[in-house]
């Protein structure tokens, strides 16, 4: 039996990982989720991982596969989960035009973040969730009940640590007496320094409570800041926030395929990495100032250290639903609103099939195609143990 590595033939994360490992996994320069993180990637399809056998049911010719790793942060992890959840979701989502909103927060408040992440990811997930509700209510503006799907990412194109909230809201909602569907014009949803205002105020509200209660670690370099509350406010009031509202998608179908571009991408993806050695690395960026492509070399450690500070904590849900689009509002409110859309809600055509039969329907019979006899398929029999080979 021949064993199957499946890794790409160009330079991969995990190639970059390998190059340092000895700096990173023999010190304290991770915590335990990065440490795991790291391990998982680097032993990606690997015989770290175990393996397993697929046998052909027609000639019984026997091939032994390397498992994934399957960590949420691995590049090569992620288009299987990616695929499965758009499906699910073309069934969960509304059929309406959708706004994307993108939620930043200011910059001096990012120290704070990266050494209380759990808290303060919580903090923007509530907060912008809020705004767009209260904002929404309005009756100057929409005077509606709406909800939103909302998904965390913590980086920018140059792997600098940038936590922003990007976030699929309806055109419209229920009215108060949740009677009627209420459509919003299909290039307004609502004033965007207003929803910035909103957004501002109730953030900076949650965090002064959290600071009076002690719930938050202060950076070194920020002691003189946030004991301070004018100083703060100060800070915070200085400039507007920045809320971006882009055009609305037509209809759920483009909604998902733009959606699950961001849903499960990770920090960086294999085919951004150009070239690596043992010293540097070099990947293609976009710089969205000017809107265009450029090529940035940094040195491995910076590379690395820089990817690992999207490691998010253990459990941490990344992806949220808010709102009518809420899983406690899954099968009153919503049903409500396809009613009052006169659509009918669909199951999810993977909804009860396995892994394989999942790969199957995605890349077609012939991933499964036994090599030897070119008649029968591959089939999975046996699972094999971590860290030996088959």
């Amino acid at each position: 039996m021949e064993a199957v590595n499946i890794r790409n033939r160009g330079v991969e994360l995990s190639t970059v990982l390998d190059y340092k490992k000895d700096v990173f996994l023999s010190g304290n320069t991770l915590c335990a989720d990065q440490s795991k993180a790291y391990k998982d990637i680097l032993y990606c399809r690997t015989s770290k991982m175990g393996s397993h056998s697929l046998s052909c049911d027609s000639c019984g010719t026997v091939k032994v596969c390397y498992n994934s790793c399957r960590n949420r942060h691995c590049p090569k992890c992620q288009y299987i989960k990616q695929q499965v959840w758009v499906e699910k979701l073309k069934c969960r989502l509304l059929p309406v035009r959708y706004f994307h909103v993108v939620f930043t927060v200011p910059e001096f408040l990012r120290p704070l973040f990266y050494i209380n992440q759990r808290f303060c990811y919580n903090l923007l997930f509530e907060c912008s969730a809020k705004a767009v509700k209260r904002t929404a209510l309005n009756p100057a503006f929409l005077g509606v009940e709406t909800g939103c799907l909302s998904v965390l990412h913590t980086w920018g194109q140059s792997l600098n640590y940038h936590p922003h909230i990007h976030m699929l809201v309806p055109s419209g909602g229920l009215d108060t007496d949740g009677m009627q569907w209420i459509h919003a014009h299909k290039s307004f949803f609502v004033p965007v320094k207003a929803l910035s205002a909103v957004f501002r105020g109730i953030f900076m509200e949650k965090l002064l409570e959290a600071l009076r209660n002690n719930l938050l670690r202060i950076p070194d370099g920020q002691k003189d800041l946030y004991p301070d509350t004018n100083r703060l406010k100060n800070e915070a009031y200085a400039k507007p926030w920045n809320v971006h509202i882009k055009k609305t998608f037509r209809g759920a179908g483009q909604v998902v395929s733009y959606l699950g571009r961001y849903t499960h991408r990770v920090a960086i993806s294999n085919s951004r990495i150009l070239e690596a050695d043992h010293e540097t690395v070099r990947f293609r960026w976009k710089d969205y100032r000017d809107n265009r492509n450029k090529v940035m070399e940094l040195p491995c450690t910076e590379f690395i250290r820089r990817f690992m500070q999207h490691i998010l904590p253990n459990g941490f849900y990344k992806i949220r639903y808010f709102g009518i689009l809420a899983s406690a509002n899954s099968n009153a409110k919503m049903d409500e609103c396809f009613r009052l859309l006169k659509k009918t809600r669909l199951i999810s055509f993977y909804r009860g099939l396995t892994t394989y039969e999942i790969l199957g329907e995605i890349f077609g019979d012939e991933m499964f195609r036994c090599a030897c006899c070119k008649k029968g398929r591959m089939v999975f029999v046996l699972p094999h143990g971590k860290g030996t080979d088959p």
